[in-house]
């Protein structure tokens, strides 16, 4: 006999494992597989911001990260050219950010929801979500030693990424779409130190990243326009080196730095998709996506994950129906991201700071709270919202 689950979580990285072990410690009964297995590497900017720390630490998590050799990161450059802004970017309980290989991140949370008691089932391939009366009662799939397997749950939960299956069976509604704005490439070097600090670089139609990662590693990343695709992809290595020399003082520090890794490149899409319906939910990039310039995919599965565990113990615990409990997590989420949204679309054109823009940062450097919280903006530990609040900005343009 099919045993039934309460939820089946598809997709085991940053957004589905995190939401099966939080299942799983309020004791239903959940199945979570991945095509997959672990470690097992994926394309990502790496970066945890302080409130993705802190949520590793509510779960118990963050000293496995920390005791595996994860470097962590105590403030934020912005070299615009001219000058750097330069500040802490969490809070009191959360000041640390981190740069983890996935390899490492992902298996620890895999890990995680196996202890909390979620099944776990690497290496399984869903090949269809069971739509059954127009509600989603399970999924098919198989195992790599082969032969169909069915199960069912009363919610199936897409946490397999932009190209989500679980989203792909469902359909739901886009909104908010933005087009492609970037591409990136990045890789590893050795030989680059980085003194715990994540670094910015931000120029004409051009931007790069650097952080410490483990094993003694920095992952460097470059991104141009995406309507220069094209162009950069004609001479991929070259073209990422010569976007580095335009921070002259990064390119020598890099001079007797090594490549230890091929070069990695992605662009993605922007846009929101309703996160709920008859029996399934999305959490993640399958719900939400948006350009990585800012780096907050992991933190917003973190938190994506948190939210859509609460709702969906209120509709399995009876105490909301499922549509009002889901309801509320996607308001949640949006209310969270909208801001950062945004900010992050408009960052990602590389299009240079408008004149009102530049003179902010003028008026702002050198202030250490300003610049804290410029940072924490970045890091989405306060909202673009409230750092561009008039009240604020006329109050750091008056402190200067």
């Amino acid at each position: 006999m099919t045993k039934r689950f309460d939820a089946i979580v598809v997709g085991a990285r940053c957004a589905g494992s995190p939401t099966a072990m939080l299942l799983a410690r309020k004791g239903y009964r959940v199945l979570v597989v991945d095509r997959a297995s672990f470690p097992g590497d994926t394309v990502s900017t790496h970066i945890l911001h302080p409130l993705g720390a802190g949520a590793l630490a509510r779960w118990g998590l963050l000293d496995r990260l920390t005791a595996g050799g994860c470097p962590p990161m105590h403030s934020y450059a912005f070299d615009f050219g001219p000058i750097t802004l330069v500040g802490a970017p969490g809070t009191r309980d959360a000041p640390l950010a981190y740069c983890p290989r996935r390899t490492i991140l992902d298996k620890l949370l895999v890990d995680a929801a196996a202890e909390s008691g979620a099944e776990v089932r690497e290496s399984f391939s869903v090949d269809a979500v069971l739509i059954e009366d127009g509600r989603a009662v399970g999924i098919k799939g198989r195992s790599k030693q082969g032969g169909s397997i069915t199960e069912r749950a009363e919610v199936t939960v897409g946490a397999d990424g932009r190209g989500s299956l679980v989203a792909g069976a469902v359909g739901p509604p886009d909104y908010d779409e933005k087009p492609v704005l970037l591409v990136a490439y990045y890789t590893y070097w050795s030989g680059l130190p980085m003194s715990g600090r994540f670094e910015n670089y931000v120029r004409d139609k051009r931007g790069f990243a650097a952080a410490p990662t483990h094993d003694g590693l920095t992952m460097v990343i470059v991104g141009w326009p995406y309507a220069a695709f094209d162009d950069f992809r004609s001479d991929i290595e070259g073209n990422y080196l010569k976007t580095l020399e335009l921070a002259p003082a990064f390119a020598e520090r890099l001079h007797d730095a090594r490549r230890e890794a091929r070069f990695v490149g992605a662009a993605v899409p922007n846009y929101f998709r309703k996160p709920y319906g008859p029996g399934w939910a999305l959490v993640g990039d399958a719900g939400y996506n948006r350009d990585f310039i800012t780096g907050q995919g992991i933190m917003d599965a973190f938190h994506d994950a948190e939210l859509c565990a609460v709702a969906l113990d209120k509709a399995f615990s009876g105490a909301q129906r499922f549509d009002v409990a889901m309801s509320e997590y996607q308001r949640l989420r949006d209310a969270r991201v909208k801001p950062m949204y945004e900010f992050t679309c408009q960052l990602a054109t590389l299009e240079p700071p408008p004149p009102e823009m530049q003179q902010l940062f003028g008026a702002i450097h050198g202030n250490r709270r300003a610049m804290d919280d410029f940072a924490r903006m970045n890091a989405g530990t306060i909202s673009p919202a409230e750092f561009f609040a008039p009240d604020n900005v006329n109050a750091m343009t008056a402190a200067a």
